[in-house]
């Protein structure tokens, strides 16, 4: 089988072109991805578009989107997506494996997909593909339920036996044994490792074992099938998962199954497998580091303060006794349920060194817009401040220092959040020196 394909977000792919930001890859794959695109691939349950065609050196290519994470092709070829944030930092040999452990830390604070252990998944991180550290990830939970014993449940068996075990059975005693007094058809409970959670666990073993390049990662499956020769896969993927249910004990089972339910359903925000079963699991970025950044804020807020996540309570016009155009800002800070802060977070790369009229540091007008409908709405006669956060790179690591005022009473102030330092006393989001005083957040 051939290596991964790495790039990164916004990235192209091309059947016949090699160069900066282009991977060139084999002509039957880039037609199966263009087909894709284009929506020209029926057996395969997306509508998301993750990738767009474009040109690139003359020729036709395909350009990734906002997406990160895995995408395979029916030949084999896999396809790893990293953060754009990797190509923005300086060091070419450290960005692949730093990008991924970044994607990989979000990635356990995104909801329905905090199951990945952070700290071994970063240590994978630097000397796998990111593909092939979900696949460690899922052999580990596993090898965990194995260790603690597969659960076996009570199925309700008939049979006709030589003796008599349970119930018997009299009206299908009198139509089969008749003429044999010696059997007993009977209706019992039989302690069996045949439920549907441990069918889905097997069925995920087997799809990933099709899919795994890395010997360890194969040797430790085949290992692990072992332990499951007892139960038949599931022949009705949603109808187990609908009938799976932990009992009291069983909590060592969650990881592993989560992970099977990405597996096999695709749970992440963009899966993709069908009648071609090339399994591909993407990312909206946004929403990662939006997840990220409201899930570690809070600890670093002062006590007086509360961080709701998506507050929905405005809309932007009325018409006809409607309300049209709701307003969700990312985060609200407030004190005694008065909101004080609106804070949005942006997916972008911004340049310190663009500080003109003409780039504007690569700020866009549109989320000005709606950083001011958030201050109107939100915020309205009452003093109070915006922020815009921003991943943290080489060249946008310090936080604006001048403000931009909508008005005497609403300022909005730029700043970046360091993705990379995972000091548990490190404040990654850096304010500018006016916003120090204010004390909302903790050095």
């Amino acid at each position: 089988m051939s290596q991964p394909i790495t790039l990164h977000e916004y990235d192209y792919l091309s059947s016949r072109l090699e160069g900066e930001r282009c991977r060139c890859i084999p002509q039957r794959d880039f037609d199966y991805l263009e087909r894709l695109c284009l929506g020209q691939v029926s057996d395969v349950a997306t509508t998301t578009p993750f990738m767009k065609p474009a040109l690139r050196g003359g020729g036709r290519a395909l350009q990734v989107l906002n997406y990160a994470g895995v995408i395979h092709t029916p030949s084999g070829l896999q396809i790893e997506v990293l953060p754009k944030l990797g190509r923005a930092l300086a060091d070419s040999e450290e960005r692949v494996a730093l990008a991924r452990s970044v994607l990989l830390k979000m990635l356990c604070h995104l909801n329905g997909f905090r199951h990945i252990a952070t700290t071994d998944a970063q240590i994978a991180a630097r000397k796998l593909p990111l593909f092939e550290v979900f696949v460690r990830q899922f052999l580990t939970s596993v090898n965990t339920v194995v260790k603690r014993g597969l659960r076996s449940d009570y199925l309700q068996r008939r049979d006709n036996l030589l003796f008599l075990r349970g119930k018997l059975l009299a009206g299908e005693q009198i139509k089969h044994n008749l003429v044999h007094p010696q059997r007993f058809y009977v209706e019992f409970d039989e302690f069996f490792t045949d439920r549907p959670i441990n069918r889905l666990l097997h069925s995920a073993l087997k799809k990933i074992l099709s899919h795994t390049r890395v010997v360890e990662n194969q040797r430790l499956c085949r290992e692990l099938l072992f332990a499951f020769n007892d139960v038949p896969q599931s022949w009705d993927i949603k109808a187990d998962f609908a009938a799976t249910r932990l009992d009291r004990g069983m909590d060592y089972y969650k990881p592993a199954l989560s992970w099977a339910r990405l597996i096999l359903e695709g749970m992440s925000p963009l899966s993709m497998h069908g009648g071609a079963n090339a399994m591909s699991l993407l990312f909206p970025m946004e929403a990662v580091f939006e997840s990220y950044v409201a899930d570690i804020s809070p600890r670093w807020l002062i006590p007086s303060f509360h961080l709701s996540k998506q507050v929905q309570g405005k809309t932007l016009v009325s018409h006809q006794g409607k309300e049209w155009f709701r307003l969700k800002p990312d985060l609200t800070i407030a004190s005694n349920g008065v909101p004080l802060w609106i804070l949005d977070t942006k997916w972008k790369l911004l340049d310190d060194s663009k500080n003109n009229g003409k780039a504007k540091y690569g700020l866009a007008q549109s989320d000005f817009y709606q950083m001011f409908a958030y201050a109107e709405k939100y915020l309205g006669e009452r003093n109070g401040d915006l922020l815009l956060i921003y991943p943290m790179t080489d060249s946008f690591s310090e936080p604006i220092q001048e403000e931009f005022r909508f008005s005497a009473r609403h300022s909005l102030w730029i700043v970046p959040f360091d993705l990379f330092d995972d000091s548990p006393s490190f404040c990654p989001l850096k304010l500018p020196d006016p916003l120090l005083d204010k004390e909302i957040f903790k050095a």
